[in-house]
């Protein structure tokens, strides 16, 4: 039987959080103390011809029990990015006294400034006003095998608390689970659209809100775009019927900001011919130095590439290097509160839990519990400490049926089992972690 550390490594992917791989905290230089400011632009920027680069990079501190989708979802980043710019960090248990990156300066598609734009490989949308200016938001797209698809495509109409009616392929994928659905999902709580859609003139593919905001930034749906709760309610009072909508997969991206080169790397999705995209970069890399009559610094850019943190680099010879352009980045204080953050579920009495898990490594188990706080909807969890192991709680729930809920719920979405933990069981619930 595997080792709990390594089950968790397996099961959690199956998740609508998949792939939320951790690292070993490696700490960085340490970036300037903040003095003052707590807030950075991350949505709405002006534009001008020149320029391609817009934003700026920021470092927030982390605090204890803080998640780094928590800073992301505050400062209108998703997984994928939050993750990118600081891998050393443990994304779902980050040291308190770590400083995140927060990749806030992004490079605009190779693409038309109209209507809206999405870049597949950069999980970010970007709307263009007729005024001339942008605002952009991060998304969730279509997993492996059921991509969301790129080209040109328009906004066929829009709705507002949306019932979803179900594509046969996914009620067939949920059968098969044993978690049949209903032909038809009413506004609500369960409904994965959320509370705002777009539908596309492309049948069956929509730009959506979700029940799941933290499956923002992973390639977790079954082709469409979801976003934010509190961005998809922006989107929609912003974009009418028949704006154009241009979806590309764009994960190297050349930019210009006051006359200086800027390359910004993530890493090709799997299906992706990575060897050819390199082959056209460097091409079109070769061209500006001859054009531009300028050297680039060919090192640099073979590191930004191989490092892919989504971070726009410069690139002429004698140009910052990363080291320097973070620790130039706008130190931030962290606010009191992050928006959407989990808070912690009181214990009642009496009342049913569902032990997930038993582990002697608190770190394993508190990371599972913070896992399952950012599922969606949520899963209340908790470690708790017992003698020398850590159960994994989930609850309370009021009476047996909910924890049973909770139990069906673990299986299918997580392929995990639960027991119950009835309220005349003892089970030490006040040292938690």
């Amino acid at each position: 039987m595997y080792s709990f550390p390594f089950r968790l490594s397996l099961l959690l992917p199956l998740a609508l959080l998949a792939a939320c791989s951790w690292q070993p905290v490696v700490r960085e230089q340490a970036a300037p103390v903040p003095v003052t400011p707590e807030t950075v632009e991350s949505h709405d920027f002006g534009l001008n011809t020149e320029n391609s680069v817009v934003g700026r990079l920021a470092t927030v501190p982390v605090q204890e029990g803080d998640t780094l989708l928590d800073i992301a979802r505050h400062y209108g980043l998703g997984h994928s990015h939050i993750a990118e710019a600081n891998p050393g960090i443990d994304v779902w248990l980050p040291q308190p006294d770590a400083r995140a990156v927060l990749p806030l300066q992004f490079i605009l598609p190779d693409a038309p400034r109209k209507g809206v734009v999405i870049n597949l490989a950069t999980m970010r949308l970007f709307r263009y006003t007729k005024s001339g200016e942008l605002r952009t938001y991060p998304v969730g797209i279509g997993r492996e095998g059921r991509s969301t698809p790129t080209g040109a495509m328009a906004i066929d109409r829009k709705a507002e608390h949306p019932t979803w009616h179900v594509p046969e392929s996914i009620r067939k994928d949920h059968q098969a689970k044993g978690d049949p659905l209903p032909a038809v999902v009413s506004p609500g709580p369960d409904n994965p659209l959320g509370d705002y859609a777009f539908y596309l003139n492309k049948p069956n593919y929509l730009i959506h809100g979700t029940n799941k905001p933290y499956s923002i930034g992973f390639r977790a749906s079954n082709g469409c775009l979801r976003l934010y709760p509190e961005d998809i309610e922006k989107l929609y009072g912003d974009v009418a019927v028949k704006t154009p909508i241009r979806i590309v997969n764009q994960p190297y991206l050349i930019g210009w900001l006051d006359g200086e080169p800027y390359l910004e790397a993530h890493e090709p999705f799997e299906e992706a011919d990575a060897k050819r995209l390199v082959k056209e970069l460097n091409a079109k890399l070769k061209q500006i130095e001859k054009k531009q009559g300028i050297k680039l610094d060919w090192p640099k850019i073979d590191a930004t590439l191989t490092q892919a943190r989504g971070l726009p680099t410069p690139i002429r010879i004698g140009s910052q290097n990363l080291e320097q352009t973070l620790a130039g980045a706008l130190a931030l204080q962290r606010p009191a509160r992050l928006v959407g953050q989990p808070q912690p579920v009181a214990d009642k009495t009496p009342a049913w839990y569902v032990k997930i898990e038993e582990t002697e490594n608190a770190r394993d188990a508190e990371r599972l519990a913070a896992m399952l706080n950012h599922q969606g909807p949520r899963i209340p969890a908790k470690a708790v400490v017992d003698g020398p192991r850590q159960h994994v709680l989930a609850g309370p729930y009021d009476d047996a049926k909910s924890a049973n809920e909770a139990i069906k719920r673990l299986r299918v979405d997580l392929e995990m089992k639960g027991k119950i933990v009835a309220p005349d069981t003892t089970l030490k619930l006040g040292d938690t972690r």
